[in-house]
């Protein structure tokens, strides 16, 4: 999250005093003398917050918030009033001024109006990067949500893989989201205005193959679990393969080479499909895509029940962000449906787990975190936690995780 604040006010010992408070906070602070100096600073896409003096010379603080919600409704922009100021204050506030405070304001008061301006910012600014991905036309933006490196990359190589247009293997655990990167990898390609036929390779016998593959003609035919499809149907495929006519994208939670090593799957299809192969990220190794995912999930669940969405707290994100999730996206959305139905879902969450389950959880989504920044190296990643090497590798024994997991794919 942004931690930047523009402060202005034209008094510079004030200037000062309020602008090393801000840095003492950790904020990232930078300051202005006039609506002169802060007008380049001031625009649609700026992540942080405004704080403002009211009475200035020239242009002042209703100048200044004036111009700032007209470059951005949605832009925080904190007032600072003088003694006797307050009616002028209450007035800015109807104006769309986020808040006001009284100077001299205690520096416990001012940080507490900052960060909760910030918050609101962030959660705005987010909620605008959805919106742009829902009404983009690109299917990958559209459809796989995220904010993370991790997310990125993998909307990427599902463009890729469409652009390719030869055989896609899709891995990822269970409930990750196989079968809706399939689709999007189908609708992101020349394929996307033929068939488009999903089916679970469990029990597929070789005569519904063939019909399967003739109706799939000019599009793409996804099949789920392909470790599952009968040897017999797997010597058909591989003849359909040969043949062309449909693009075949194969979906599998389980280990491809193992499958080949029992028997399970032939070698001629495994090598087919390692040409293109796309891994999902499980959402303990990207967290910060949570909050996102789960607004727009909550949002999915309000509107198909004709409910107003319920206003999610920055304490539930924090929460459901040191989650483990093994159930992934799938379990994610299942959490928000019942938050968005009104189920009590934060109080059964809160009360579910005790201070050290929750201890635990924060310090597995710090070690996940170190681990994806440092792309896997275990060594960066216990010098970025300040941890003795041994101490390091202790805790991810302790979480099961593998540094090696971390390393792109």
């Amino acid at each position: 999250m942004s931690r930047t604040v523009l402060l202005v006010d034209d008094d510079p010992a004030v200037r000062d005093a309020l602008g090393q408070t801000l840095e003492l906070a950790e904020f990232d602070a930078r300051t202005a003398g006039s609506f002169v100096e802060a007008k380049d600073l001031i625009t649609s896409d700026f992540g942080g917050v405004i704080v403002s003096d009211i009475r200035m010379p020239g242009r002042d603080g209703f100048h200044l918030l004036d111009y700032a919600l007209t470059q951005d409704a949605d832009l925080p922009v904190i007032l600072l009033t003088g003694e006797g100021d307050i009616p002028m204050a209450v007035r800015a506030m109807a104006a769309g001024a986020f808040s006001f405070l009284e100077k001299p304001c205690g520096p416990n008061e001012l940080i507490s109006v900052i960060e909760r301006a910030l918050k609101t910012r962030k959660m705005v600014l987010e909620n605008r990067h959805l919106k742009s991905q829902l009404e983009a036309g690109d299917p990958a933006a559209r459809m796989l949500f995220g904010i993370s490196p991790l997310a990125d990359t993998l909307r990427s190589r599902t463009r890729m893989a469409a652009r390719a247009g030869t055989e896609t293997l899709v891995t990822g655990a269970p409930g990750s989201g196989v079968s809706k990167v399939a689709e999007v990898i189908h609708l992101s390609s020349a394929r996307s205005k033929g068939p488009f036929e999903k089916r679970a390779a469990t029990g597929l016998e070789r005569s519904e193959l063939e019909q399967l593959w003739t109706t799939c003609s000019g599009g793409t035919l996804f099949l789920d679990e392909i470790t599952q499809l009968p040897l017999d149907t797997q010597m058909a495929l591989n003849d359909a393969l040969e043949r062309g006519g449909a693009l075949l994208i194969a979906g599998s939670t389980q280990d491809l080479a193992q499958a080949v090593q029992t028997g399970a799957l032939s070698t001629d299809l495994y090598y087919r499909l390692q040409v293109c192969h796309l891994r999902i990220p499980a959402l303990s190794e990207r967290p910060e895509d949570i909050p996102v995912m789960f607004r727009h999930y909550v949002a999915q669940a309000a509107e198909q029940a004709g409910l107003t969405p319920p206003e999610i707290s920055q304490d539930l994100l924090a929460r459901l962000m040191a989650e483990d999730w093994p159930g992934n996206a799938r379990a994610l959305m299942s959490r928000a449906m019942r938050f968005a139905l009104g189920l009590g879902e934060e109080e059964e969450t809160r009360s579910g787990l005790g201070l050290a389950e929750r201890l635990a959880q924060v310090e597995r989504s710090l070690l996940v975190e170190a681990l994806r920044k440092s792309k896997g190296r275990a060594s960066q990643a216990a010098e970025q936690l300040k941890l003795p090497r041994k101490t390091f590798y202790d805790k991810l024994t302790k979480y099961g995780l593998k540094p090696e997991l971390f390393r792109g794919g």
